[in-house]
C-alpha cells in the first residue's frame, strides 16, 4: 500500500503500445480533469497533439490516475532550432490530487527529457506546480512558424515553460521562441 491508497504503479508507454481500453481511459481522465468549460475542454486536437512519443501512465490498483505525454518538436529560440520534448495532456484524477501522483509523473517525464532532448518545453497557467520541479517561465515574445511566415501568439506569452537539461545550450530568457504549426492550440 502507497499514499496513493493502493498499489500504485509508473510506467512508460510509447503511444504505439497504448491499448484501446488504455487510450480511453486516458481521454476520461482528461475530460474529468479538464472540465467541459468552452477553451479548457480537452479535445481532439489536444489528443492528437499528445500522440506519436511516450506516455508516463501512473495507476493506481489497475486505474489509470495520473498521465503525461513527451512528444518531440523543433522550437527555436532566437532562432536556433532544439531538439524539444514537448510535453502534452498532463492530469491527474482531480479526486486524488495533492497525493504527489503528477509530481512523481512529472519526475518520470523530466528524466526523460534530461536523457533525450536539449530542452523540455510545456503550456500551463499552473506554474508553481512546474516551477518546483524545475522548468522556468519563459519571458521572450512567443511566435509559430506559420506556412504564411511567423506569426506572434501574444496569448501565449507568459504561459511557456521550459525545462533545461544537460544538452541545453546557453538561453536568454528573453529572446524569441517558436513552435511549429499544428492543428488547434499551437503551444
Amino acid at each position: 500500500m502507497s499514499s496513493t491508497g493502493g498499489e500504485a504503479r509508473l510506467r512508460r508507454v510509447p503511444s504505439d503500445r497504448l491499448t484501446s481500453d488504455e487510450v480511453a481511459a486516458i481521454r476520461a481522465l482528461m475530460a474529468v480533469a479538464f472540465g467541459e468549460e468552452e477553451g479548457e475542454r480537452f479535445d481532439d486536437d489536444d489528443w492528437a497533439h499528445a500522440i506519436g512519443g511516450v506516455h508516463v501512465v501512473l495507476d493506481v490498483d489497475g486505474v489509470i490516475v495520473a498521465h503525461a505525454s513527451v512528444v518531440e518538436r523543433e522550437i527555436h529560440v532566437a532562432g536556433r532550432p532544439l531538439r524539444t520534448g514537448y510535453v502534452e495532456a498532463v492530469a491527474t484524477d482531480p479526486a486524488r490530487q495533492g497525493r504527489r501522483l503528477g509530481t512523481r509523473v512529472m519526475t518520470e517525464v523530466g528524466a526523460i527529457l534530461a536523457a533525450e532532448y536539449e530542452l523540455g518545453v510545456l503550456g500551463t497557467g499552473a506554474h508553481h506546480f512546474y516551477e518546483r520541479l524545475g522548468w522556468r517561465t519563459w519571458r521572450g515574445p512567443a511566435f509559430v512558424r506559420a506556412p504564411q511566415g511567423d506569426r506572434r501568439t501574444p496569448d501565449d506569452e507568459g504561459s511557456i515553460m521550459v525545462l533545461v537539461t544537460s544538452a541545453t545550450p546557453d538561453l536568454t530568457w528573453t529572446d524569441p521562441i517558436s513552435c511549429d504549426w499544428r492543428p488547434g492550440d499551437v503551444w
